[in-house]
């Protein structure tokens, strides 16, 4: 049985909003809220915060007007648009795909707590010695970057070679 394209973009974006869910439900029951506890010694730890901005906490100060417009309105306008744009456009490579799926349902998933919480529910951190160490992030944080990196990766991959006449 052969799936339709669009059948495997909402099965992949879907997929990415239920692993984001059902990991936060599961720290929010059993992780107490700004604890930490080790997963890998120091290394890669197990928090519960809630983070009322967006990326590392950016925008947290902003007036809620404006987290309103910024964090919600904006976000969902914007991945309404990715999904109208890989549904239509049928050249794009797999890869591509894979990833702006990723986006979007990393995208949805975080700005469902938004709408439902108030909050995004953070909870992995890594933290090699000092040098080189992440804020606290989620599962639909981890899919958006993976997707991020999975487009640039295939943007290099399968670029159009095209000739420069002068």
């Amino acid at each position: 049985m052969k799936l339709s394209r669009n059948a495997l973009i909402g099965i992949l974006i879907v997929f990415n909003i239920i692993i984001d869910q059902v990991s936060k439900i599961l720290v929010r029951a059993n992780v107490l809220e700004r604890s930490q506890s080790s997963i890998i010694g120091d290394i890669f730890t197990l928090h519960n915060v809630e983070n009322t901005g967006a990326f590392l906490g950016m925008g947290s100060d902003l007036s809620e007007p404006l987290r309103i417009l910024l964090l919600l309105i904006l976000p969902v306008i914007v991945l309404g648009l990715v999904v109208a744009h890989i549904i239509r456009d049928k050249s794009i490579d797999k890869m591509s795909l894979i990833g702006f799926c990723c986006i979007v349902g990393g995208g949805i998933a975080n700005v469902y707590d938004r709408f439902a919480y108030g909050s995004v529910t953070d909870f992995l951190h890594l933290d090699f010695g000092g040098k080189l160490r992440t804020g606290i992030f989620n599962i639909a944080d981890m899919s958006v970057s993976a997707g991020m990196i999975m487009i640039l990766i295939a943007g290099f991959l399968y670029r159009k070679k095209t000739k420069v006449t002068a």
